[in-house]
Formats: structure tokens, sequence, C-alpha cells
């Protein structure tokens, strides 16, 4: 079968090949033959090596496919079920899981880096990223990591499902809880920020504001459900205008960067929320004094995948998108074949593309 590899962190472009194949699912795993695949910048974290991973490593962790083999204990699914990949499959039994915070089960993801599901050429062997590999033809993954979805949501809407809109949408729901009628800016306005942007308008925020340096991307946020955008040369007089001064009720930071998550912080009035969904460097670092932390009583939060539960929410998302109220299709800006890859890492690199989605049939 065909698949994307990063032969080692650094790599200008993925091996692109048709000699993988799988190991055979275990006896609580399941075999998945992906028809849908996103383009997210997680991966590019990858291939940087922002994020660690074990190479060679089969990218991607965003995606949709079909059931083709369950192991014998796998009671979930079954061969041609249609499912949206979990990259952070939850195990049930933790610490984590019990306290209801199944987006910190670490359980399967420590596994990512011990156990490679992939062969090149035969037997050489290879990870999967985050222990998925969505940017092949098949994949092995434990039955936790699969969530079933309704065969009518065509498998690129499902792939979306599996990331770019549990984490953004998930961190206004879940994280935040915005409330009707509240102020809202997004820091960032690339595909996870304009899932933000979607959440708060579907939340029933009265004031949206993304916040990019991009131009361009300006008249899109507006029709995801943006008020009002702005760049980092006109927020302050934009703050102005929208909040009298005061600041908004929710920030979110979706770049990845101290300085914008500084940004967000400068952007939100006291006692508000500033909640983190990028991805930023274990080396960037962001400072704030103690006096300002106290007093202006702000709070930070992260946000990891949206705190999702994605057997929770994947239904809800679903019900939105049919009622709607959650456009799946706006985000998608290229349907692409496998041969694209390398060329929708660049337009990635260069941000030319909100989501680009790889079909491979």
């Amino acid at each position: 079968m065909r698949a994307a590899v990063l032969r080692q962190i650094g790599d200008e472009e993925l091996d692109l090949r048709d000699d993988a194949t799988t190991t055979e699912p275990g006896p609580d795993q399941v075999k998945v033959r992906v028809k849908a695949t996103g383009v997210c910048h997680s991966d590019l974290s990858v291939l940087s090596g922002l994020l660690p991973m074990p190479t060679p490593c089969v990218l991607g962790h965003e995606g949709a496919g079909e059931v083709v083999e369950v192991g014998d204990r796998v009671t979930n699914v079954r061969p041609g079920d249609h499912v949206v990949v979990n990259w952070t499959p939850d195990c049930g039994t933790c610490a984590d899981c019990l306290r209801g915070e199944p987006y910190l089960c670490m359980s399967f993801l420590a596994e990512a880096f011990g156990d490679p599901r992939f062969r090149l050429g035969g037997d050489a062997p290879a990870f999967g990223m985050v222990g998925c590999g969505t940017w092949a033809e098949e994949l092995v993954v434990p039955w936790q990591g699969v969530i079933k979805v309704a065969d009518d949501v065509p498998f690129e809407y499902a792939a979306l499902l599996g990331c770019g809109i549990p984490t953004g949408v998930g961190a206004v729901f879940n994280t935040a809880k915005v409330r009707p009628g509240s102020k809202v800016a997004v820091v960032g306005a690339g595909g996870v920020g304009l899932s933000v942007v979607q959440g708060a308008r579907i939340a029933g925020a009265a004031t949206i504001l993304a916040i990019d340096p991009n131009e361009a991307k300006h008249p899109i946020a507006k029709q995801f459900g943006a008020t009002h955008t702005a760049t980092l040369d006109n927020l302050a007089e934009t703050n102005g205008l929208l909040t009298g001064g005061q600041g908004f009720d929710y920030v979110f930071e979706v770049v990845g960067k101290a300085a914008a998550i500084q940004t967000a912080w400068q952007t939100t009035r006291r006692g508000g929320d500033v909640i983190v969904v990028g991805a930023g460097a274990g080396d960037d670092n962001f400072q704030m004094s103690a006096f300002s932390l106290l007093f202006d009583g702000k709070t930070l939060k992260p946000s990891l995948y949206g705190e999702s539960d994605l057997k929770r929410d994947i239904p809800l998302f679903v019900d939105l998108w049919r009622a709607g109220k959650l456009d799946l299709e706006g985000l998608i800006t290229r349907r692409i074949r496998f041969e694209d890859l390398n060329d929708a890492v660049a337009t990635l690199k260069r941000g030319d593309a909100i989501r680009q989605v790889v079909l491979f049939d």
C-alpha cells in the first residue's frame, strides 16, 4: 500500500512509498482502510521536530475510513463500519480517565514510541504519528482509537472531526464554556482558529474578533462567523472600539507561540479567560509578572484537544453539521491525491490553505 514516510527529522520532503504494509491487528485492535485524511499544522510540527516522534514515521493523525478487520475481543465496531480515527484514545482505567479527563490519557500515546505498526519494503519497521499514521492507505489502531460515524457523513468531513473540529470547537464548548452574548477574540485564523470562530458563533457570542497578520484570512474568518477582524498593528484600536478598552471575555490563542499567548493575555479583560489551544515549542517560554497574575484576575487555561471526548462529541458535531450550524465544507481548501502530499506540506508552510484533505479513492 501507499504511505507517506518521514525518514528523519528535518527532511524537506516525505518519502512517498508504495511498498508499505501494516502489522496484523491483535485481539484488541482494528484495521482501517483510510478514505480521507487532513493535512494539519501538527504534521508540520513532527516534520520540524517540535512534536517528538520516532522515525521512520508515517505521518498523519486526522483521518476517517472504513473498518476492514477487527480483533477477536473488539465489540464496538465491525468490518464495513465508517469510523473517525481518534489520535488520543482513552484506556478508561487510568487516573485521568477516571477523573473524566480522557483527553489527558497517555496509555496509548506512550505505545506510539515503542510499537511500530508499519513495515516498509517487507520487513523494516516504521512508526505511525501518535500511533496513527493516517497518511497511509491502511492503519492498525486499538479499538479505542476509532469512533463510529454515520454512513451518510462524507469521509472528508468525518476526517475533520478527528482533530481540527474537536480541537477548535471543543475549546469553546468544553474548556471555555463560552456564554451567550459574550465577547470573544481568536488569535490566529488558520483551520483550528476558524473552528474556534465557528464554535463561538454557535455558542451565541455577540462579538467575535479574528486576529491575524495575514489580511487575506480576514474575509474568510467573517464567512465562518467573525463579526470583526484585526491585525496586530490595529489590535489596540479595535479593542478600544469593541470593548471600550476593557478587553474581551474570552481570548483563544491558536498559534502556538509565546508571543501569541502574550497578545491574548493583553487582549483579555480583567477577570476574563485566556485559552491556549496552539501547540508551542518546549523552549518557547511565556512569562508574566506575579503581580499581574493575581490582581488582573485573569485565568490562563490550556485546552488540549479541546478537552474533547470523541465518543460524546462526534455525535454532537454531526448533529450541528446536519442542522447547518457547523460548516465543514468551507474548511476544505483543496481535495488532493496522495501524490500531492509534498506539495500540500509546502502549501501549508506558506499559510496558503485552511485544510487540505487527501482522498484515497
